[in-house]
């Protein structure tokens, strides 16, 4: 009888799940009909092969509930299936549970908890695109192009971005063990982290460097980052800034709008920012354009851009090189270029998400980020170790309470070769300029 039961309930759950599909089935436009080569496809052939894919789907579903060997909820199941499913599609796709999205949401205020790092996938390995600023990642010595081949000695190399990105998290206080690679490196090394509170100032540094030339720092792009760049560029207006380097190195992206609100203030009205093009006959393509109340068009700019910058720096970077209003030094970005769109799903009342890439984005002369990155007009390389030397110095300059008084002047003997290429760069063409 038990046996029986359970066949009606599959029979039942299995007509449920075809009905409920076929109808999302048919409301989608690009199944009504499609072509392959010079044969059409007709809607019932498509109604047929989603029938068999969805038969497959919900048997596993119901094998997975009856026999695997931990009980596991209908809910369970679903999101696990929900995480696959999205993940398979690219790293940057996946499910959101209501904790997560949560956490995501959190994220764009500049505070959360963890150890700081921004990370992806690249040549199937969990690679750190760069540590946010001094946060544990960044004061344990992590770098842009790390690679992180265990957590807590439990190999990545099977971990999706979001089981990665899991592990990595957690509550301020927690240690977790990274084992990493670096090139250049002669073997893997470990360092221990301790999680805390995350706050992240996304302008940072400004100051005048020498000669009337101004720096200003980006470490990302959230909510704050345009009212913070307007109050310090106002700043340096004012002590007598005639020329700007924008310092874009090791930020990781961040906000679409931010990253066009930031590129308006150093085009004129109208100018062309970034394109994103979506799936053909899907989505539409946009431009964005130069729009705002504030245009700083009257000086020189070179901005420095590295491995660690990527995404919306990406989208400045390549805003202000192809509409020729600053030069690029340094090394060619990371080159992550793809919209990930976040849809809150009806059927969890919004509380949980989908992150799913919808589009990729393009410079204004139609180069595509994604894969690429963008190549600096100046390339001007560092080693790690000299990087490192930078990152402390700089650290020391811009936190000082944070130091002792010993260690204030440790590195004032370090050169950032990538700055003073910019800053040279700049005031020779203040010079041609007048």
């Amino acid at each position: 009888m038990r046996k029986r039961s359970y066949r009606v309930i599959s029979s039942g759950a299995l007509a449920g799940c075809i009905f409920f599909f076929s109808l999302i089935g048919f409301c989608d436009e690009e199944d009504q009909e499609k072509k392959d080569g010079d044969k059409v496809v007709k809607p019932q052939a498509v109604e047929e092969s989603a029938y068999d894919d969805i038969r497959l789907f919900t048997e596993v579903l119901l094998q997975i509930r009856r026999i695997y060997v931990e009980p596991k909820t209908y809910k369970e199941i679903v999101e696990a299936a929900l995480h696959g499913m999205l993940s398979g599609m690219d790293v940057h796709s996946d499910y959101l549970s209501p904790d997560a999205y949560k956490a995501m949401q959190d994220s764009t205020t500049s505070r959360f908890s963890g150890i700081g790092i921004h990370v992806g996938i690249r040549n199937g390995l969990l690679t750190v695109i760069a540590p946010i600023e001094d946060s544990p990642a960044f004061h344990a010595g992590l770098m842009a192009g790390d690679r992180i081949v265990e957590i807590n000695r439990e190999s990545t190399r099977s971990l999706t971005l979001r089981n990665a990105v899991n592990k990595l998290r957690g509550n301020k206080g927690e240690k977790v063990m990274l084992t990493l690679t670096r090139k250049g490196g002669d073997a893997p090394f470990e360092v221990e982290i301790v999680r805390d509170d995350i706050i992240m100032p996304s302008v940072k540094g400004a100051r005048i460097i020498v000669d009337g030339v101004g720096y200003v720092r980006i470490t990302q792009f959230s909510r704050p980052t345009t009212e913070s760049l307007q109050a310090e560029l106002e700043k340096l207006m004012s002590q007598g800034m005639s020329a700007l380097v924008l310092d874009l190195r090791n930020n990781p992206g961040g906000l679409l709008v931010s990253a066009i609100e930031v590129s308006q203030k150093f085009l004129k009205r109208g100018k062309l920012i970034v394109t994103t093009k979506g799936r053909l006959g899907k989505k539409e393509i946009i431009k964005n354009t130069a729009q705002g109340r504030y245009h700083y068009l009257g000086f020189p700019m070179a901005v420095l851009v590295n491995s660690g910058s990527a995404s919306a720096s990406e989208i400045v970077a390549g805003a202000l090189q192809d509409n020729k209003r600053a030069v690029l030094v340094g090394t060619t970005t990371y080159g992550k270029g793809s919209v990930q769109s976040i849809i809150p799903l009806e059927a969890d009342k919004k509380a949980s998400a989908i992150r799913i890439t919808t589009a990729r984005y393009y410079t204004p002369s139609d180069r595509e980020i994604h894969g690429k990155g963008i190549e600096p007009d100046i390339p001007v390389s560092i080693t790690p170790s000299e990087w490192r030397d930078v990152l402390a110095q700089r650290a020391r300059h811009e936190n000082p309470g944070h130091f002792k008084e010993n260690d204030k002047h440790k590195y004032d003997h370090v050169v950032d070769r990538q700055l003073e290429r910019a800053v040279d760069l700049v005031r020779a063409l203040r010079i041609f300029k007048k």
